[in-house]
């Protein structure tokens, strides 16, 4: 048993890291013009599940995400949406076959995304922790 946990330890020494340290979640990103400084993360869910569509001032709300596999979408879809991407991907599927929604428009990189969002009003997306943001706004999650 103890040889095997060393082994583990061999082959996953970034493990330790994490179990201590979480990276910091994604950060949420608006356009500039949106009028929302902070969400809670049942709001944000909403928006990302499609349930809630128009800002309070009555903008479109225009979600983007990055792909399902990148690291940092895992990551915001689990601390700030509190699920599973494969849980996001199973709403998704269900509003566009029953012809109710479209699923977030899905974008490349992180730096596609911030472009979009800072040329496109009403928009929401997410940035690895760490990302320089300008002329975008960080909304606070609050739990």
């Amino acid at each position: 048993m103890i040889k095997s946990a060393k082994i583990l330890l061999l082959i996953f020494p970034s493990m330790l890291v994490y179990a201590d340290n979480p990276p910091p979640p994604p950060l949420v990103v608006a356009h500039t013009a949106v009028a929302v400084e902070r969400l809670s993360k049942s709001q944000l869910r909403s928006i990302y599940l499609k349930r809630q569509v128009i800002w309070p001032n009555g903008d479109k709300i225009k979600v983007y995400m990055l792909p399902a596999k990148s690291v940092t979408h895992q990551q915001f879809s689990q601390a700030n949406l509190q699920m599973f991407p494969y849980q996001l991907e199973q709403t998704w599927q269900k509003l566009t076959f029953s012809g109710i929604g479209t699923p977030p428009v899905e974008v490349a990189s992180a730096a596609h995304m911030l472009q979009l969002i800072q040329t496109t009003p009403g928009a929401i997306g997410y940035l690895p922790y760490g990302n320089e943001i300008n002329n975008a706004k960080v909304i606070e999650i609050q739990p």
